[in-house]
């Protein structure tokens, strides 16, 4: 792994950056605010960012990571980047289908299928 923040790992694959968000549980503000804290300047850093957010350790997390989730994308595709989601548990897919994000963000089973057609678009 290339760069540790307090709640994810970061790691370059190539051109494309995984994500790997560490806490089981995204509950309250603070972890909310170190996730904006670590999210927003990465990818202002690099524009056109292929970024792999990765929820394999997240087994619960609040409304407020949603509305993270969307500021994360705009802020991606603002870049002309491309965000992908993968390893999100049944129950939080869940959740995802009832507020239709499923429809809006693009959700793959694991990191390796995440990646795929990722690193020879850059």
């Amino acid at each position: 792994m290339d760069k540790t923040s307090p709640n994810m790992s970061i790691e370059f694959r190539g051109q494309v950056v995984v994500a790997t968000l560490a806490d089981e549980k995204i509950l309250d503000e603070t972890q909310l605010q170190a996730l904006q804290g670590s999210f927003m300047p990465l990818i202002e850093q690099n524009p056109g960012i292929q970024l792999v957010v990765d929820f394999s350790n997240v087994k619960f997390l609040t409304s407020s990571v949603l509305g993270l989730l969307i500021r994360i994308s705009k802020k991606v595709y603002e870049t002309e980047g491309t965000l992908r989601l993968c390893s999100i548990s049944r129950k939080i897919l869940e959740i995802f289908k009832i507020t239709r994000l499923d429809r809006i963000f693009e959700i793959y089973p694991d990191v390796d299928e995440a990646m795929v057609g990722l690193k020879k678009s850059q």
